[in-house]
């Protein structure tokens, strides 16, 4: 018997696990992936884009930052470039004529995109419901 081994005082099981076969199936599975893989060709990655409303409104906010992180308010509120603190004051002010009225926020690509959402939390701060992102 093959699972048996004689040692001196009778019969005792073996307790080792032959490895040499596992070793060989690996080494084979890890030839046919080495020889497969530059041929798969990679699939293509569907990017969501974003959705256009049926009308833009009619007064809005547009709040734009430049690559060197001022501001530039236009739209309804202008007020060309300035600081957060200007800005924000400006659109709570206009926001007290109609609360209702959206800020759409856009940036430079170049620009940092934590500092676009900080932007966005300031506004919600000030009391800005209707937040949007401008896409290009």
């Amino acid at each position: 018997m093959p699972g048996v081994s004689s040692r001196g005082r009778g019969r005792r099981t073996i307790n080792e696990i032959n490895m040499v076969p596992f070793i060989d199936v690996m080494l084979v599975l890890l030839i046919i992936f080495m020889v497969t893989a530059p041929l798969i060709t990679p699939g293509v990655i569907n990017i969501p884009s974003a959705g256009k409303s049926s009308k833009a409104p009619d007064k809005l906010i547009n709040v734009m930052i430049d690559a060197e992180g001022q501001l530039t308010l236009d739209g309804e509120v202008k007020l060309g470039k300035t600081n957060e603190k200007e800005a924000l004051a400006a659109i709570k002010q206009a926001l007290e004529a109609n609360p209702e009225m959206p800020v759409m926020l856009s940036a430079d690509s170049d620009l940092r995109y934590q500092q676009v959402i900080s932007m966005m939390k300031q506004l919600r701060a000030a009391g800005v419901d209707r937040v949007g992102l401008a896409v290009k």
